[in-house]
């Protein structure tokens, strides 16, 4: 191999590495991330809720490293890999507040991490309630994202708006309510903060 072509390999190499560690690095503290769901209850969330998505968490830093706080059997910190890897085919979308250089500052930052206190190891939320007693995905964000900052990301919506009629839907409606399904209930959906003007798409892979 010629001292040129060896070269050009090295510098590629090193350009390559670069790129992917500044990918592994470019998310920051409060960035939302979605992904599809393999859990057995993902069919019937997006069809409710007209949603790709069914799944998502909360980017933060702990030394410096991505974790996504998220509710799933309990509300936990999970590695940014060890999370994304769960979704359909690796796949994922981040996205940030449009005003993120200047609503997130060093001391937002600070409260948006004080405050996962209030929601840490709390059970998941079958039926998906208002209550802080048990907590699903997108209501954990919701909630941070307010008590914390004081910004509401997506609309509430009551538990009727959503296609109830689709099949699974109904099945999955039948095992965790029975005949008492509470439509007047306050939910948040991914797809209501997925679809929310005040965020931007910063990555999707």
């Amino acid at each position: 191999m010629s001292k040129a072509l060896s070269a050009s390999l090295s510098a590629l190499f090193t350009l390559l590495t670069a790129s992917a560690g500044h990918a592994a690095t470019a998310l920051k503290d409060g960035d939302i991330i979605f992904h599809t769901s393999r859990s057995t209850q993902s069919l019937a969330v997006q069809r409710a809720t007209g949603s790709r998505y069914s799944h998502m968490g909360i980017v933060l830093l702990r030394e410096g490293k991505p974790y996504v706080f998220e509710a799933v059997s309990t509300v936990r910190y999970t590695p940014l890999a060890q999370w994304t890897a769960r979704g359909n085919g690796g796949r994922y979308v981040v996205k940030r507040l449009r005003d993120a250089d200047t609503r997130l500052t060093p001391g937002a930052v600070a409260r948006l991490h004080a405050r996962t206190s209030d929601f840490a190891g709390r059970p998941y939320d079958l039926t998906f309630e208002w209550s802080d007693s048990r907590i699903y995905c997108s209501e954990l964000v919701w909630k941070l994202y307010d008590r914390a900052l004081g910004v509401r990301i997506g609309e509430l919506q009551k538990i009727r708006s959503f296609n109830l009629a689709d099949p699974a839907v109904r099945t999955k409606m039948r095992e965790r309510y029975g005949d008492a399904v509470p439509m007047d209930e306050p939910v948040i959906s991914p797809v209501a903060m997925f679809d929310s003007p005040l965020l931007v798409t910063v990555e999707s892979r």
